[in-house]
């Protein structure tokens, strides 16, 4: 084994020594997410949720929106709250990079489901062989400033890496205040024109992913800039849903 690999095995087993993995759900030491955090997760069942915003059960009558998001179709992995809070803190705020092909990966679960459901236009929710390429919701410059990193890009290359689909990193944003502290029409003005794409995206059919999605003003401004700039079509996925 090259030596470079056996120091790396060796940095690895002296931090897991000092600092042993712990679930990200309830803090038991062993994995990032235990057997039974796993079994607990608040799936969102896709046939059941709004095809529009992904809220669960507003397949029939959405309680959350007024289906006029720029987006085709959102499809969210799970509910936010418990272990899915907990995993977006533990990756963005606590440098938990191991959980960005976790992420991914629920994402993908649920973008497969998704596929066998129709969007408000009749087609599937999600269509692998249709998307060209993956963007994600970017961190502000001041936020990768303080954590040394974009967890949505994380995210998306591990997504691109699993699924085969090319990575678009065509998004830039500028900084806007916290839209923790706002309600929903204060976040759309937030971030009216925070958001520019960088390159031409004539046609292009693209899947845009994102964290939580609350009142869809991230996504929607994401989604405003790529068709401006001549995307045919933007899908998106989130890993949590607030609702």
């Amino acid at each position: 084994m090259p030596i470079g690999s056996l120091l790396r095995l060796a940095g690895e087993s002296l931090a897991e020594a000092l600092w042993p993995t712990r679930c990200v759900g309830c803090d038991m030491p062993g994995e990032l997410l235990c057997e039974e955090c796993r079994a607990g997760l608040p799936w969102v069942e896709q046939r059941l949720a709004c095809p529009v915003c992904g809220a669960p059960f507003g397949f029939l009558t959405c309680t959350e929106c007024d289906g006029a998001w720029p987006v085709r179709a959102t499809v969210a992995a799970l509910g936010f709250r418990g272990a899915p809070a907990r995993m977006v803190t533990c990756l963005k705020d606590a440098h938990e990079l191991r959980l960005a092909p976790v992420v991914a990966a629920a994402m993908l679960t649920a973008l497969e489901e998704a596929s066998a459901w129709p969007a408000a236009d009749g087609l599937a929710r999600f269509d692998l062989r249709a998307t060209d390429g993956v963007c994600f919701v970017p961190a502000t410059a001041s936020a990768y400033a303080r954590r040394g990193f974009d967890h949505m890009e994380l995210v998306a290359r591990e997504l691109c890496a699993a699924s085969g689909l090319a990575l678009a990193d065509v998004l830039v944003r500028r900084s806007a205040r916290d839209q923790r502290e706002l309600g929903r029409e204060g976040r759309a003005s937030n971030l009216a024109g925070s958001m520019s794409a960088t390159e031409d995206l004539a046609g292009a059919s693209l899947l845009l992913i994102d964290d939580v999605a609350t009142t869809g003003a991230s996504l929607g401004e994401a989604a405003r800039v790529l068709l401006a700039r001549g995307a045919a079509s933007v899908t998106a996925c989130v890993l949590a849903r607030v609702w």
